[in-house]
């Protein structure tokens, strides 16, 4: 079992950024794609980024590239998401995942809030 932390949520402000973190424990971290995805209110989970388990293969949703990064610290049993110029359509509960063939574990999540 693995357990999923995540932080750094809060509101900001158009054009600002927010950098989430997701601690694990539980598990053998660096064994594990890692991944965010957001859910708006009213509106279906969605994609946001993916990591691979050594970190060199990273994807992401059209809507964030360019503009935030994934990235994680085996050692720290951590993943980052790094948000920059963030904008209102960004507003949504941030959630991140460990994934090994068919082990799929999520975190609480984390409020991003981006105002206008």
């Amino acid at each position: 079992q693995v357990l999923l932390v995540e932080s750094g949520g809060g509101l900001v402000q158009a054009g600002g950024s927010l950098r989430l973190s997701c601690a694990a424990s539980g598990g053998t971290f660096s064994s594990y794609s890692m991944g965010w995805f957001r859910q708006a209110s009213g509106k279906e989970r969605e994609f946001v980024a993916t990591i691979n388990w050594s970190g060199d293969t990273t994807d992401y949703a059209d809507s964030v590239k360019g503009r935030f990064t994934i990235s994680r610290d085996n050692a720290k049993s951590t993943v980052y998401l790094q948000m920059n110029s963030l904008n209102s359509e960004d507003t949504a509960v941030y959630y991140c995942n460990a994934r090994r063939f068919a082990d799929i574990y999520w975190g609480q999540g984390t409020q991003v809030t981006v105002s206008s």
